[in-house]
């Protein structure tokens, strides 16, 4: 019997054009003889939509336009296990749901939102848990805690956006102090380069603190790595996988949103231009990285390598992009892991750990510890 899965894409996110183009990759490689496949659009307003759409309809945005869309929704009630669609009429049909691959980035959809609602279900989804989505996603946290397991990273501090009127001379000596121009500066909550500028002076912070406080409360500033930008692709849950490292050469200034997905035009080595014994660091800290911040599913984790030798991390992106360009799914492929392959076995480790939490929850109602 096959599986039925919802695959959902778009949401409310300065990402949805990127999501739309990773479900569309998702949707061509998802095989139809193993799986029964429920598309669900979510429009940037947060309106949610069982749509028949085309992989093009998809891509441009225009699936949003179908006479046939259905309004649809998750139930979070653990005995229907699925989600509920509404006719013209108003009325409810349920489909049941083995599993939902979110291909969703960036706020609303890797921060731990839609990831709690699964949870709360008790529906299999692909990718992080709620708690690792959400400190993956907030760079102030998730620096902390890979500080704390003795991880390295840049120099990095942050502050709180509205605090920056009123203390500027205070952050700008910390800067100077603690990490030096240029810094990169970054809102804390968000993804694929989103409201990230660089500032070579203090004269420069006013408009980069302006960007990225546009897309969260709080401002993180980063040492300006002079070094090779390099990715981890991990896939697994307690036990992880690291394929082969790969280098990007960007074509802008820095490896920005549209270099990432609307240029086409960075460059992709894979194998990155380094040595075996780094590229084996490379793969270590990005597993270490993985289970300290309690990845499972996926992640890409990204590093800079400076004079060839020193690995920094930089993050991990707990959905990155399965664009035709994007690095995760290259990868794997160069691990000899088709796209097809790749997808089965996210939606196989989605299944472990719900049944690893069943597991638990059965030893934990009888008395014992689930462990």
């Amino acid at each position: 019997m096959k599986k039925k899965i919802a695959v959902l894409f778009g949401g409310s996110s300065s990402e949805h054009e990127i999501s739309r183009m990773s479900a569309s990759f998702v949707l061509k490689n998802l095989s139809r003889e193993q799986y029964d496949i429920y598309v669900v659009g979510i429009t940037k307003e947060g309106k949610w939509f069982l749509t028949q759409a085309s992989i093009d309809e998809i891509t441009d945005g225009s699936w949003e336009a179908r006479a046939d869309n259905r309004q649809a929704f998750l139930s979070p009630d653990r005995s229907i296990r699925g989600m509920a669609v509404l006719s013209p009429e108003g009325a409810c049909k349920i489909i049941p749901l083995d599993c939902v691959f979110p291909v969703l980035h960036g706020k609303n959809g890797e921060d731990g939102t839609i990831q709690g609602v699964l949870q709360l279900a008790g529906i299999p989804f692909v990718g992080c848990g709620l708690l690792a989505s959400a400190v993956c996603m907030d760079k102030t946290v998730s620096h902390t805690l890979l500080s704390a397991a003795g991880i390295p990273q840049a120099k990095n501090l942050w502050f709180y956006a509205s605090d920056f009127s009123k203390e500027r001379g205070r952050i700008l000596d910390r800067i100077q102090k603690e990490i030096g121009w240029p810094v990169f500066v970054k809102p804390a909550n968000a993804g694929s380069s989103v409201g990230v500028s660089k500032a070579s002076s203090p004269e420069e912070l006013n408009a980069s603190v302006k960007l990225a406080a546009a897309e969260d409360t709080r401002i993180v500033v980063e040492e300006a790595v002079v070094g090779q930008e390099v990715e981890c692709a991990v896939l697994g849950n307690e036990e992880p996988e690291a394929a082969l490292v790969g280098e990007i050469a960007a074509s802008a200034a820095f490896y920005d949103y549209d270099d990432k997905y609307i240029n086409g035009t960075s460059q992709l080595y894979i194998p990155a231009h380094l040595s075996e014994t780094v590229m084996q660091e490379i793969r270590s800290i990005a597993c270490r990285a993985y289970r300290v911040l309690g990845c499972e599913g996926l992640a890409r984790v990204d590093f800079f390598v400076r004079g060839g030798n020193e690995v920094l991390l930089n993050e991990l992106n707990t959905l990155p992009g399965f664009t035709a360009i994007s690095m995760y799914p290259k990868l794997w492929e160069a691990c000899g892991v088709t796209a097809e392959e790749l997808l089965e076995r996210l939606i196989q480790c989605a299944a472990q750990r719900q049944n690893e939490l069943a597991a638990a929850g059965r030893k934990s109602d009888q008395g014992l510890l689930p462990f």
